[in-house]
Parts: structure tokens; sequence; C-alpha cells
């Protein structure tokens, strides 16, 4: 925990070094993008992408699955894509699926099979076709729709690979995750 304090105390100089202006951050923020991810610890959505403060905005859930819209019961999920996509008016949402994720491998597998049968590529798959699904569900927002049919809102299925740190983007011409 310690180095996680030391970190926190020294940010300020930090951030100095890399020159982001924090008097400016204050004033409030625009970033373009949203990306919608794994709470997993493995995953940096700013590392991976090498946005810097304000830059990025993240949501981060088990799965990084997006909950379906419910007008009668929103969710904090639902609220925080709402406010991205009306009150910031971000460009670009990605979806971003990984490797080696437990929340895709517990529901591909059965109930009582222990270990799992099932092989990388049988994860790997499930994995692509889960965040290709989280496109559909986003889509299907009334804030987002609008967006998507005037062009003013793109989505971007991406899937990480953990173990190799390459990020993959889903084609759909191509119906396969190809590289970035």
């Amino acid at each position: 925990m310690g180095q996680f304090r030391d970190h926190a105390r020294s940010y300020s100089a930090r951030a100095a070094a890399y020159s982001v202006d924090l008097d400016h951050l204050a004033e409030g923020h625009t970033p373009p993008v949203m990306i919608i991810t794994c709470s997993d610890a493995r995953l940096v959505p700013a590392l991976i992408t090498g946005s810097r403060p304000g830059d990025l905005l993240e949501l981060r859930t088990h799965g990084g699955t997006v909950p379906r819209f419910d007008p009668e019961d929103p969710s904090g999920e639902a609220s925080t894509i709402e406010f991205a996509v009306e009150g910031l008016r971000i460009a670009d949402i990605i979806v971003c699926g990984h490797s080696h994720c437990e929340a895709v491998n517990s529901a591909i597998t059965e109930k009582g099979e222990s270990p799992p049968r099932r092989t990388t590529g049988d994860i790997t798959a499930a994995g692509h076709w889960h965040v290709v699904q989280q496109l559909d569900v986003l889509s299907d927002y009334p804030c987002v729709a609008p967006r998507l049919i005037d062009g003013t809102l793109r989505l971007h299925a991406w899937f990480h690979e953990v173990d190799t740190g390459a990020t993959l983007q889903h084609r759909p011409g191509a119906n396969a995750f190809l590289p970035l």
C-alpha cells in the first residue's frame, strides 16, 4: 500500500514532468473517447491507448458488460453512458474485451464441469463474441441510436491480448478481429 500512497503524494510533480496542466483539468473535461472495459486489474486503458488525463472516459464493469437499458431502473453504467453521449458529446466508444477474462470463462463454463473443458481458442472466440454483443446492447440505448444514425458517434470493438500486449479491432466486413 505504501507505494500507492507515495505515488499519490508525488502525482502533481509527476504530472508537471509530463506537462499535464492540472489547472486546465480543473476547468472541466471533454474527452473525445469513452472506453468500456473489464474491471480486471491487468487492463490499464490509459496505458494501452497512450492517453493522458482528460483524454479518455473510462467505464469499467465486470467482464466489460454493458447492461441493457431499462428506463424504469437505470443503472450507474447507463447513467455514465448517457452522460458521455449526451453531456460530453464524445465521438467514439470503444468496448474492449480481453484474453484470460474470468467473467467470460465462467459464463461459458457449464455448471458442474470441473475443470473447465475449454480450449484457449474457445475462450478467445467467446471473448470476441462477447465484445461484439456489448456493441449490440449499446446501440439500443436511446441516447446512442440517434447519434449512430446521424454519424456523430462511432462504436468500436477491441480485444486486448493480456499475454502478448496486442490489441485487435473487430472488422465487420471480415467478421474477424484483426490487429489495429
